[in-house]
C-alpha cells in the first residue's frame, strides 16, 4: 500500500479526489487542509510552515504527494504578492525541497498569455498577472527537484462544494436560487472542467506514474457567461437573472487571459481517458447534491 498526502484535501479537487479513491486498498491517504471542516478528519496545515510539513514527513512514510493547496484568487494575488510567492511558491517548495519521492502539482493554464489558446503542452509559457506567474515558478521548482515529477494544468474547475470559497458553481446557483441578479463576464473563453474529470485525471495519471507537464481540461471551449447559462438551464434556474459584462466593464484587478483553455489530447490519449462533455458533468453534479 502507497501512502498519499493530499494538500487542500477538502477543496474542489480534494474532496472529488477521496471519492475517487475511496475504493482503492492500494492507496492510504493522508489528508490535509488549511482549516479541516466539522465532521472532517486529517491534518490542518498552513503550507508556508516549514516546521509543521517536516513534522508530517517524520510522522508517515510518505510515497506520494499531490500538492492541490494554493492562493487561486486571482485578484487576491494581484493585490497581495507576496502571500501569492509565500503560498504558491515557497509553499510548493517547502514540500517538494525535502522530499524524495513522486511529487504531482496541480497548475493552471493562467501560465499562458491567452491570446491563443487552447493550449497544447508545448506551448511557450507568458503569464501576464501575479497568479500565473506564481504557478509557474511553483512549476519550475517541481521540476527542478526530479524530472519524475508531474505537472498537471487544469482551468475553470468547478463542482458544487460547501467547503470552498473558490467555486463559481456555487456562486451561480446560490445567486440564482435566491433570485439575485448577476453579471458574468462574456470574453474570457476557457474549458470548464469538473473537478471530479480532474480527479481522475490524476488518479489514472498517478497509477501510471507519468511524469513532465501534461493538460487536462473538459470538452467545450465556452465564454463564462455561456458557462452560467449552461448552469441554470441543467439546474432549472431563471436564466433572466444573469447578464453579461466585458472583461473591460468588469474592471477586475489583475489582467485576465481572454482567449485560454487547454488542450487535452495527450492526456487523453495517454490515458485512454475521455474528457467530459460540460451538460454531463452539471447533471452529475445535479443528481450528486440532489437539487
Amino acid at each position: 500500500m502507497k501512502n498519499i498526502l493530499i494538500t487542500g484535501a477538502y477543496g474542489q479537487v480534494g474532496t472529488s479526489l477521496r471519492r475517487v479513491y475511496n475504493n482503492d486498498s492500494d492507496f492510504n491517504l493522508i489528508l490535509s487542509s488549511l482549516k479541516i471542516p466539522p465532521g472532517g478528519a486529517g491534518i490542518s496545515l498552513d503550507v508556508r510552515n516549514k516546521i509543521s510539513i517536516n513534522e508530517i514527513f517524520k510522522s508517515f512514510d510518505i510515497d506520494i504527494i499531490i500538492h492541490l493547496a494554493a492562493l487561486t484568487d486571482v485578484d487576491e494575488c494581484e493585490k497581495c504578492p507576496k502571500k501569492a510567492r509565500e503560498i504558491n511558491i515557497n509553499g510548493t517548495k517547502n514540500f517538494c525541497e525535502n522530499f524524495d519521492g513522486y511529487f504531482v502539482y496541480i497548475s493552471t493554464d493562467y501560465v499562458f498569455d491567452g491570446k491563443n489558446g487552447p493550449y497544447n503542452e508545448n506551448y511557450p509559457v507568458s503569464p501576464i498577472n501575479i497568479y500565473g506567474s506564481t504557478k509557474l515558478e511553483a512549476e519550475k521548482a517541481v521540476l527542478g527537484q526530479s524530472g519524475d515529477n508531474l505537472i498537471i494544468r487544469s482551468n475553470v474547475i468547478y463542482d458544487y462544494n460547501e467547503n470552498s470559497r473558490a467555486s463559481f458553481l456555487n456562486w451561480i446557483i446560490d445567486s440564482l436560487e435566491n433570485k439575485k441578479k448577476i453579471k458574468v463576464v462574456n470574453d474570457q473563453y476557457n474549458n470548464p472542467t469538473s473537478a471530479e474529470s480532474l480527479a481522475l485525471a490524476i488518479y489514472e495519471s498517478v497509477k501510471s506514474n507519468l511524469n513532465g507537464v501534461v493538460h487536462w481540461a473538459d470538452k467545450e471551449l465556452i465564454n463564462r457567461y455561456e458557462f452560467s447559462l449552461r448552469i441554470a438551464k441543467v439546474f432549472g434556474l431563471d436564466t433572466n437573472l444573469i447578464s453579461p459584462i466585458s472583461t473591460d466593464e468588469l474592471n477586475q484587478i489583475a489582467k485576465r487571459p481572454l482567449k485560454s483553455g487547454l488542450n487535452s489530447k495527450f492526456l487523453s490519449k495517454k490515458l485512454n481517458l475521455r474528457p467530459l462533455k460540460l451538460d454531463e458533468s452539471l447533471s452529475n453534479i445535479k443528481r450528486r447534491i440532489n437539487r
